[in-house]
């Protein structure tokens, strides 16, 4: 994802937790600012200040916020690439200060109640959905919501047992993950394989009302699947998107 350019509130936080989310991906967690306030689905920059190695990509990423506005620390999970950034923001001590600018972005949650959300995840991608059905469980919002998640394996998937466990509290909500290379996976799977495709849309989406999509993910896909939407004559305003590119 793209860094933000134009000027916004900058915070210095302290990196409070981490954890291993799905192979070779890591959430990290980092202390809420007192008046810290976001749109789940939103992002910021993060800067480290002091890395103890730095590479030609630099020193800031932009990462979605993974966590949902009412809990108590700011979320970002990223895939373990093989880069300076990533090696030190692994490594660093707890504790260790970083600053954040932002929020950033408009991929948010649409209010008409009335219109089906369809979320299209891959990969990382998952990371803004992950905020926003967080957020609508918590306040039992009445959007109908459905979420296709495509990894390569379920080691690949990060939250991937916590947003299928999910339907269990948010009686609106579907979930619908696929997996395209089970082949090298070692764990079972019982839901659907291959790529998010039309007919895996037409399979749950029938009755839908007046679907809004939003896709997130590698930039390939993104760009298959909003391809594949406007064949399918879905208008342009009700298609939202972002890459995430570098993961």
């Amino acid at each position: 994802m793209s860094t933000a350019i134009a000027k916004s509130p900058t915070q210095l936080v302290k990196l409070k937790s981490r954890q291993e989310v799905a192979e070779r991906t890591m959430a990290f967690h980092f202390e809420k600012p007192a008046g810290f306030k976001f749109i789940p689905g939103q992002f910021i920059d993060m800067t480290l200040l002091t890395p103890s190695e730095t590479d030609a990509e630099g020193n800031t990423r932009g990462f979605s916020i993974a966590s949902a506005p009412y809990e108590s620390t700011i979320m970002v999970t990223t895939r373990l690439r093989d880069t300076a950034f990533k090696r030190v923001l692994k490594t660093v001590p707890l504790q260790t200060e970083v600053k954040l600018e932002g929020p950033f972005g408009d991929l948010k949650l649409h209010t008409d109640v009335k219109r089906t959300a369809v979320f299209l995840a891959g990969g990382i991608g998952i990371t803004p959905f992950h905020s926003i059905l967080l957020d609508a469980a918590k306040r039992k919002l009445p959007h109908h919501i459905f979420l296709f998640y495509s990894n390569r394996r379920p080691e690949d998937a990060a939250f991937l047992d916590e947003l299928h466990a999910l339907e269990k509290q948010a009686a609106n909500y579907t979930f619908v993950g696929t997996m395209t290379e089970m082949e090298k996976s070692k764990r079972s799977w019982q839901g659907e394989r291959g790529s998010i495709n039309k007919e895996m849309l037409a399979k749950y989406l029938k009755g839908a009302a007046s679907s809004i999509y939003y896709i997130a993910g590698p930039p390939a896909m993104v760009t298959g699947l909003y391809k594949m939407l406007q064949e399918a004559g879905i208008n342009d305003d009700d298609i939202r998107k972002e890459e995430f590119t570098g993961y």
